[in-house]
């Protein structure tokens, strides 16, 4: 799915090279998440004093910009309409599952003040 974005359609019956080409755009998306948050983090503190509540707004801003932006500008374009099962699901996986463990890693791995405190 997310080599889609790049490549379009045509990926869904792609082997292994869109399979691979899915991966490393995966996981550059990913990285590329976790070090806007780590370089925000440098200038505004409160994101490491507060990793709980700014995970969990971070994540929810991830799973909105990758709907509303991203994915309308992508091969795909996609633009819904979107059930409201569906919103709530990438919400709550997004602010769980990317947004926490980001904050919560830039908190303890990178040297601030506010380390080590929810």
């Amino acid at each position: 799915m997310v080599a889609a974005g790049l490549v379009g359609p045509q990926a869904f019956r792609g082997g292994a090279g869109t399979y691979l080409l899915g991966v490393f755009l995966h996981f550059s998306i990913a990285f590329a998440v976790a070090a806007v948050f780590y370089a925000a983090s440098r200038r505004l503190a409160f994101l490491t004093e507060h990793a709980l509540i700014c995970g969990l707004f971070y994540g929810a801003a991830v799973e909105e910009v990758m709907n509303l932006v991203v994915l309308p500008l992508s091969a795909l374009h996609a633009r819904g309409p979107y059930t409201l099962h569906s919103l709530l699901d990438g919400l709550l996986v997004h602010m769980i599952v990317i947004g926490l463990p980001i904050s919560f890693s830039v908190r303890r791995f990178a040297r601030n003040p506010g380390a080590g405190r929810f």
